[in-house]
């Protein structure tokens, strides 16, 4: 289970998601959940891994109201 989560952190860090966000996801064992659940059922419509974590990105910018450039300062943190 460990290697799918990581598998997932990586994709979507790919795709530009900032680290702080997916740590404060995957910290968070319902939204985790919510996460595997939401990127299992892309996979199971016959979404690629690279294509599901994208359209999970998208929806989480959406959500949070960033864009992956004014999200910057939020990786350089670390």
């Amino acid at each position: 289970m460990e290697v799918k989560r990581l598998n997932m952190f990586g994709r979507l860090r790919d795709f530009k998601v900032p680290t702080s966000i997916l740590d404060e996801i995957f910290s968070n064992e319902d939204d985790l959940k919510v996460l595997q659940d939401a990127y299992q059922a892309l996979l199971d419509d016959s979404f690629s891994q690279d294509e599901a974590a994208e359209e999970i990105s998208k929806l989480i910018f959406k959500e949070l109201d960033i864009t992956p450039d004014s999200d910057q300062s939020l990786d350089e943190e670390k």
